[in-house]
C-alpha cells in the first residue's frame, strides 16, 4: 500500500509501508561509515582525500580502479543487464584565482552556493602538500564592489603568500566536522555527497556479491558540482551497454522552518526519496513504480518527490539510458550546516542493496 502525504502543485510525495523484512543496516553503521567521509575535503578537482577514504573502506573482497578521469569503480557480478550506481566525491568550495600585492586571495566559487554563507569565517587553503589555515575577509559592500569573497592568510605581501607555497588553483574550503544531533540527527558540511558515497560503501559492505544476478558497477565521480565531468566521462566511457543508472544524491527538501511545503518536500526520518524529477532529468514512471514496489517488499520507508538541482545520471541520457536518480532529504543544502537524519542514509544503503541484489 502507499500512502500519500503531501500534495501540491500537482506534484506527488509517498511512502512506500513496510512488508517482508530485509537485512538490517542500522544508524550506527551509517555514522561510522559517513562521519570520515564528511570530514575529508575534496572540493572538484582535487578529490584524492575523499576517493582514499572511500577505497580504505571499501570491502576486502572488492577491487576498485580509477579511470583517467579519478572517478573510481567497482565492478561486482556478472551477466547482463548492467546497472549503474554513480555517487559524487566532490564538495562545493573555491579556486584561488589571483594573489595580491598584499598576499590575499581572490576565489572563484567551484559550485553553486551563497558565498556569504563563508564571509567573516575561517578558511583552509588546500595547496596538495599542505593546508593552510586563513579566514574568509567580510566583503564591504561599496570598497569591495565587483570584488566579492577573498581570504587573507595574515601574510601581507604577495612574496609572503607564495613563500607558503599557495599559487593560484589552489582550492579553498572552510574547517568542517561530523557533529551527532539529538535522536538520528547529524549535521556538518559535504553530506552533498558523502551520505551518497557512504551508502555506496554500506550497499557494497552488507552485499553478497554471490546473490548477484548481472553485473552491478559502483561508480565514485568526480567533478559532479561544476557541471557532471566525471559521470560524463563514465557514460562515454560505457555508452548504451547499461540497462539503467541510478544517480545517488541529495533530495533538497522543503523540510525546514521557513521553507514553503509547495515543493521538494519530504520529510527527514521518513526515508530515502526517489527522485522522480528535476532539473536534468525524469525518471521514467514505470521504473519508479518498480522502485516503490522493491522497497516496499523489502519492508523499505520509502518516499516520491521532485526537487531542484541536477545528477550525475543524467549524463548517460544521449546514450539512451534511462535514470532513476536516488536521494536522501537534506536540510539546508549547500550550506555548513547541513543536516540528516541517519535512518534516511541507513534506508538508503538498505535500498541500493536490495535493488542491487533483486532488480
Amino acid at each position: 500500500m502507499i500512502r500519500a502525504v503531501a500534495m501540491s502543485l500537482g506534484l506527488w510525495v509517498g511512502i512506500a509501508t513496510t512488508g517482508m523484512a530485509q537485512a538490517k543496516i542500522g544508524v550506527d553503521d551509517a555514522q561510522r561509515i559517513l562521519a570520515p567521509l564528511v570530514e575529508a575535503y575534496g572540493v572538484s578537482s582535487r578529490e584524492g582525500p575523499v576517493r582514499e577514504v572511500v577505497q580504505r573502506l571499501l570491502p576486502a573482497w572488492a577491487t576498485s580502479e580509477t579511470d583517467s578521469a579519478g572517478n573510481l569503480w567497482v565492478r561486482v557480478g556478472a551477466g547482463e543487464p548492467l546497472v549503474v550506481f554513480v555517487a559524487h566525491l566532490d564538495e562545493i568550495g573555491f579556486r584561488v584565482t589571483e594573489i595580491r600585492e598584499d598576499g590575499q586571495l581572490l576565489l572563484q566559487p567551484a559550485g553553486g552556493f551563497f558565498a556569504a554563507l563563508f564571509e567573516a569565517e575561517p578558511a583552509l587553503v588546500h595547496t596538495g602538500q599542505s593546508v593552510i589555515p586563513g579566514v574568509f575577509t567580510p566583503v564591504d559592500s561599496a570598497a569591495d564592489a565587483g570584488v566579492g569573497l577573498r581570504v587573507d592568510l595574515g601574510t601581507g605581501s604577495r612574496m609572503a603568500t607564495t613563500a607558503l607555497g599557495v599559487e593560484p588553483g589552489a582550492t579553498v574550503t572552510m574547517p568542517k566536522r561530523y557533529v551527532r544531533l539529538a535522536g538520528s540527527r547529524a549535521t556538518g558540511r559535504s553530506f552533498d555527497d558523502r551520505v551518497g558515497c557512504a551508502a555506496l560503501l554500506l550497499a557494497l559492505r552488507s552485499l553478497d556479491p554471490k546473490r548477484l544476478r548481472h553485473e552491478v558497477l559502483f561508480v565514485w565521480s568526480v567533478r559532479e558540482e561544476i557541471g557532471l565531468e566525471g559521470a560524463r566521462v563514465v557514460a562515454d566511457a560505457l555508452g548504451g551497454r547499461a540497462a539503467r543508472v541510478h544517480a545517488i544524491d541529495t533530495f533538497v527538501s522543503a523540510d525546514a522552518p521557513l521553507e514553503i511545503p509547495t515543493y521538494g518536500l519530504a520529510p527527514l526520518g521518513l526515508g530515502p526519496v526517489v527522485r522522480a524529477l528535476d532539473n536534468s532529468a525524469a525518471a521514467p514512471p514505470a521504473l519508479v513504480d518498480s522502485v516503490v514496489a522493491l522497497a516496499r517488499r523489502g519492508g523499505i520507508p520509502l518516499q516520491v518527490g521532485t526537487t531542484s538541482g541536477g545528477n550525475d545520471g543524467s549524463t548517460f541520457a544521449p546514450w539512451g539510458v534511462p535514470d532513476v536518480a536516488l536521494g536522501w532529504p537534506m536540510r539546508y543544502s549547500h550550506s555548513p550546516a547541513e543536516t540528516v537524519d541517519l535512518r534516511d542514509v541507513a534506508g538508503l544503503a538498505s535500498l541500493v542493496r536490495l535493488i542491487a541484489e533483486r532488480w
